[in-house]
């Protein structure tokens, strides 16, 4: 149950369906601005670590505008975070040339692209989950579609995410059966686990097929309908144009090295 609470995918689909600004803007926009900050942000060196702090400013500023709670995201962030840790956790062991000295504390190349390489993918992934948060997975597969992606990639995206609900709702049903019949027992052997994901997976794929069957008996032939079209206005040129400008001024001038040059200098 407890990792239930953590996954929470439905929660997603809940956040979608909000009437703000972020929300009112058409998914294109949001797509496109998306895609243009996750290939900034992966453009720079790998220790650059403090020109990437301006970035943070747009899932921030989604997310705050967008009145989603950022303590959902986060979660989220952590559950895949095992990833990017898997990815840099050998860096400080490979790269032990000095870049830095903090006093007696010398910081080695390896350190500084390890919390880079942490520092991308908090900034990443938050921004694809803000994504997703503000315009909602149907909306954005249509928004997809319009920009010209492929519908079979459009359509196995979305299969894909709606069959994260079936193995989340299997999943909490199979926690909630061995709890029931392990009350006060000692922790599940390691063996019994691979038995719990086997059964999980089958009952998955049964359901899965059984929805399927649904669908196609309901007249789904995979085209993605959407009831009301959405059409670009001078809101979506707007915000597109003001965060392409900002990336590109953050990737060409370190702007955090220039705002403390400025405080600096104010200081004295």
């Amino acid at each position: 149950m407890k990792l239930a609470n953590w996954i929470a995918i439905g929660r997603m689909d809940e956040l979608g369906r909000m009437d703000t600004p972020v929300h009112r803007l058409d998914a294109r926009a949001k797509a496109v601005v998306t895609l243009a900050f996750i290939g900034v942000v992966m453009s720079f060196p790998r220790y650059a670590l403090s020109a990437l702090t301006p970035f943070l400013l747009y899932p921030v500023a989604i997310l705050a505008v967008g009145q989603i709670p950022a303590r959902h995201i986060l979660k989220k962030i952590l559950v895949a975070a095992p990833f990017a840790l898997a990815i840099g956790i050998f860096n400080p062991f490979m790269d032990r040339q000095p870049v830095a000295a903090l006093g007696s504390l010398v910081i080695t190349g390896g350190w500084v692209s390890f919390a880079s390489i942490l520092f991308r993918f908090v900034l990443t992934v938050g921004a694809a989950l803000a994504l997703v948060a503000c315009t909602g997975m149907y909306r954005l597969g249509a928004g997809l579609e319009q920009l010209g992606v492929p519908r079979v990639f459009v359509m196995q995206l979305l299969f894909l995410y709606r069959y994260l609900f079936v193995v989340a709702d299997q999943s909490v049903k199979t926690l909630r059966g061995v709890e029931l019949r392990s009350a006060g027992a000692r922790a599940l052997r390691p063996r019994v686990y691979g038995s719990l994901i086997g059964q999980l997976l089958l009952r998955s794929l049964d359901r899965a097929e059984r929805v399927y069957r649904a669908m196609v008996a309901r007249g789904f032939d995979g085209a993605l309908r959407v009831p009301r079209p959405s059409s670009f206005c001078w809101t979506d040129w707007g915000f597109v144009g003001a965060c392409l400008v900002f990336f590109a001024a953050a990737r060409a001038w370190n702007l955090a090295a220039a705002c403390g040059r400025l405080l600096t200098a104010v200081a004295r």
